[in-house]
């Protein structure tokens, strides 16, 4: 029996050997599969790290930008407002000049909006009363390509006048003025406002 047990002790011996050899090169494996795997991983994650970078300072100029360009809509949007409330006040700060220089100023209207021929200035009740007394006086010297002649009969507006040739009428009203000369008014005003 001591034969068969010599026999056994060798065939563990092998057995145990290749078991050895079969767990070590699947270990061997397992190691090389690992690494592999580490590097495929590391390699991805880095990958996915630049790529995620890339998208996150994209979006975050696209945010920049969108905030800015919603700034300059907001910048805009309170600059035309502030804009139009000038322009609203405008006729009343000009009604509301001392006499002598609202004359001067009617008469530089009547000036630009004069065409040739015989024309009617029309002025409404209140600025028929302020008008100074040599204001006839200019009017008549101020037009040479025909005269203009002032109206006893008041007119049917807040200010400025209306100037009339016979079937043609111009309506120089203050907020009819500014409204024909509505971008003018406003490039002025904007640059008054804001340089």
């Amino acid at each position: 029996m001591a034969g068969i047990d010599e026999i056994l002790g060798i065939i563990g011996t092998r057995q145990a050997e290749n078991e050895k050899s079969i767990i070590s090169s699947a270990e061997s494996k397992a190691s090389e599969i690992k690494r592999q795997g580490d590097k495929n991983a590391s390699e991805k994650y880095a990958e996915y790290m630049s790529r995620s970078a890339e998208k996150l300072e994209r979006d975050y100029k696209n945010a920049c930008n969108s905030v800015d360009a919603e700034m300059k809509r907001r910048v805009l949007a309170c600059k035309v407002k502030c804009i139009n409330e000038v322009a609203e006040k405008v006729p009343e700060r000009l009604r509301s000049l001392p006499d002598e220089e609202y004359s001067e100023l009617i008469l530089t209207l009547v000036e630009k909006f004069a065409h040739d021929g015989d024309g009617v200035l029309c002025m409404c009740e209140r600025d028929l009363k302020r008008i100074p007394t040599d204001f006839e006086e200019k009017l008549r010297k101020l037009h040479t390509n025909g005269t203009i002649s002032l109206s006893k009969e008041p007119a049917d507006i807040e200010d400025g006048f209306i100037l009339s040739y016979g079937l043609i009428s111009e309506n120089c009203s203050f907020g009819a003025v500014i409204e024909s000369e509505r971008d003018a008014v406003k490039d002025v005003i904007a640059g008054k406002l804001f340089g």
